[in-house]
């Protein structure tokens, strides 16, 4: 493994793990931990400064998450990027966010609203910034304040379960072919359906916010193949003569 910096851990009150955890996602999300990379729990453990057991947890963890996998007498290798992986989990932030939007735009409050549009504000500065992974952190942040206007917030959590694969692309497609200001536009549709008390509005915003994904999918595959798990061959359909 080549020798890179990764994410900081920090002093909040949870486990060493959880903080492994959350530190290899973001590096494996943002590329800094690349697809197809082998893993040392020992290096892993000296360059956080901790012992391998909170290492080895969180690895198991990110297993689980389908972010990396154990190779038997080998080590620990981070995933490819599955585009099944990446278009499932799109298929269910779509089921669950578009209810969630629904709900959101028959019960959300003024004060929600007013952190909606602090987000907006957020985001509309961040489009200058050249840190994709702030636009990354801020875009996280819109869609659970969304969850928690819907009074949902567990909804949120579940998601957050389920998309792993879909956010290294994310990360890349905002890096590379969906301008940020496009983003922004979407959540502010998203927005003004809610403000509105249009819940069909604000589903439809949503299902198009998270269809963006699909366009990009492909044009990402062609321009990173090393970085994508290779497409099982179609078997033919021809008939032998």
């Amino acid at each position: 493994m080549n020798e890179k910096s990764l994410p900081k851990l920090d002093l909040r009150p949870e486990s060493i793990a959880r903080q492994v955890t959350r530190a290899l996602r973001q590096a494996i999300v943002t590329m800094q931990l690349a697809p197809g990379e082998m893993l040392s729990e020992q290096d892993l453990a000296r360059r956080f400064g901790v012992s391998r057991s909170p290492v080895r947890e969180a690895l198991i963890k990110l297993s689980e998450a389908g972010l990396v996998r154990v190779l038997p007498q080998r080590g620990t290798q981070v995933v490819k990027i599955s585009r099944a992986g990446v278009e499932n989990a799109r298929f269910i932030r779509e089921a669950v966010e578009t209810a969630v939007v629904r709900e959101a735009a028959l019960r959300a409050s003024p004060a929600i609203l007013a952190e909606l549009n602090a987000s907006l504000t957020r985001q509309r500065r961040a489009q200058r910034s050249t840190s994709t992974e702030d636009f990354l952190a801020l875009d996280e942040e819109f869609h659970r304040l969304l969850a928690e206007a819907a009074g949902r917030l567990a909804a949120w959590e579940m998601i957050e379960d389920v998309k792993p694969q879909m956010d290294r692309v994310r990360f890349l497609d905002m890096t590379q072919a969906t301008p940020r200001h496009v983003v922004v536009a979407q959540h502010e549709v998203i927005v003004g359906a809610i403000r509105d008390g249009n819940p069909t509005a604000a589903q439809e915003a949503m299902q198009e916010h998270l269809s963006e994904i699909l366009r990009s999918l492909p044009e990402m595959q062609v321009q990173h193949p090393e970085l994508f798990e290779p497409e099982p061959a179609t078997p033919s359909t021809a008939l032998s003569a």
